[in-house]
């Protein structure tokens, strides 16, 4: 993707945009349409029956029974899209863990390319921990899995 957005965008903040949004996108469209197909076609079926319809029907019955797929849909899109900014820090910025890294590894400076590798696992961890961790604890307990 870098290659592409050097093209579009030059080496501009919307290339490290593009490159974070392109990396993201296809794990969250993906699990997202991979939940809505797997729905039991009985959840539809009652729904319609009590009188759901359109956007009654998504936010009631589709996206709740979906949501579990969505959430791995996040999770996939938030390290393909950290990797992506990273990546594209290397490339495209002045400031950055991504250009600090690659400044470390210009003046074959070890420590602070493994500093940087450490505060951007750290980053990576804290957020699953924070966000998804909270978020699949509460729809394993709605869906009684916990």
């Amino acid at each position: 993707m870098e290659p592409l957005a050097i093209v579009w965008f030059g080496l501009t903040d919307a290339g490290i945009i593009f490159v974070t949004v392109a990396g993201a996108i296809f794990a969250v469209t993906i699990n997202t349409y991979t939940g809505v197909k797997n729905i039991n076609p009985d959840y539809i079926a009652a729904a319609q029956n009590m009188g759901a319809k359109g956007g009654q029907l998504i936010t009631k019955v589709l996206i709740p029974a979906a949501f579990p797929y969505m959430i791995s849909g996040f999770k996939q899109g938030w390290a393909f899209a950290w990797r992506g900014v990273i990546g594209a820090e290397l490339l495209f910025s002045f400031l950055g863990l991504g250009f600090l890294l690659n400044v470390g590894r210009q003046l074959s400076d070890v420590s602070q390319v493994i500093a940087m590798m450490l505060v951007i696992m750290i980053i990576g961890i804290v957020i699953d921990g924070l966000i998804f961790k909270k978020l699949e604890d509460k729809v394993m307990s709605r869906w009684g899995l916990r």
